[in-house]
């Protein structure tokens, strides 16, 4: 995508001045702290609003890795920092494989320390952060603006691959057709003007937690409202694992403990040689046999 003409790149959203804020450095430290809060409770009401894009948004990537294809999220700046942090909190929170959720930011991983700048500007990175892409993937751009050069480039090579696309913008009329899927939670201009670390990071983040969490539990990473498939690699993640197994096999700490070590820390394979009186050989098969999905495990 040809790059905006300065005209043209005044008129976005994220350019315009926000009334509400004007004299804003005129202001106590307290009267400014409240005018950022009162600018932030916007953010969540943006994305409830958005709602219908987002799920539909969570279908494509839950078919996505069903099907066994990978999701790449990826963006420049404040949008790409966020991009990396919902791939890197995938793999503990769900278990999820090092390629299976992975994100690229514009400039590379030195960027998420220290801007790198123009690096958004440059559509052929975008493209090649697009190469390894194949056909049954899902690819998340995140662009505030919605034209950001980096990330427009990144999704229609995808496209020309095969992947299904997503974008996440506070732009919800961005030119042409970015993407199969847009999800523009309006939250209108920044405190500071064009700032969009503030509210329009805050959706954006909001969106990609809905995103992930949202296809984690459609494709069975999530029980009841418990985490099973957690990777538990840290002494919270292990008690947490404990309380699951005990709460959800119906046994005491300490047979949960027994079933953790017996299952090699697989939480659904313990709750099943807790509740259905499996080996753990025989707990993975059945979850197997399931799709991976404790509850159809359970009800077979």
């Amino acid at each position: 995508m040809a790059l905006l003409s300065a005209r043209l790149y005044a008129r976005l959203p994220t350019e315009q001045p926000n009334p509400r804020t004007r004299d804003i450095d005129r202001r106590s430290a307290l009267d400014i702290v409240r005018l950022l809060h009162a600018e932030d409770r916007r953010a969540p009401l943006a994305a409830a609003k958005a709602a219908a894009q987002t799920a539909r948004g969570v279908e494509l990537v839950a078919a996505g890795l069903q099907a066994g294809g990978s999701v790449l999220f990826l963006g420049a700046g404040t949008s790409g920092r966020l991009a990396v942090l919902e791939a890197a909190e995938c793999p503990p929170t769900f278990n999820t494989r090092p390629r299976q959720i992975r994100a690229v930011i514009a400039g590379g991983p030195r960027s998420v320390f220290r801007a790198k700048e123009g690096a958004e500007d440059d559509p052929r990175l975008g493209r090649r952060a697009a190469a390894g892409v194949r056909r049954g993937d899902v690819v998340v751009g995140v662009a505030a603006s919605g034209v950001t050069p980096f990330v427009r480039a990144a999704l229609a090579a995808a496209r020309r691959r095969g992947a299904r696309t997503i974008l996440v913008t506070s732009n919800g009329r961005p030119a042409g057709r970015p993407a199969d899927v847009v999800i523009a939670p309006d939250v209108g201009p920044e405190a500071v003007t064009g700032s969009t670390r503030l509210k329009s990071g805050t959706a954006a983040k909001l969106v990609l937690n809905a995103l992930t969490t949202g296809a984690m539990i459609r494709i069975g990473k999530v029980h009841d409202h418990w985490m099973v498939d957690l990777k538990p690699t840290s002494r919270k993640l292990r008690l947490r694992a404990e309380r699951m197994t005990a709460d959800l096999g119906r046994v005491s700490p300490a047979r949960a403990r027994a079933l953790l070590r017996a299952s090699g820390g697989g939480v659904k394979a313990a709750v099943l040689m807790a509740r259905r009186g499996l080996s753990a050989a025989g707990a993975r098969r059945a979850l197997s046999a399931a799709g991976g999905s404790l509850r159809r495990a359970l009800e077979a």
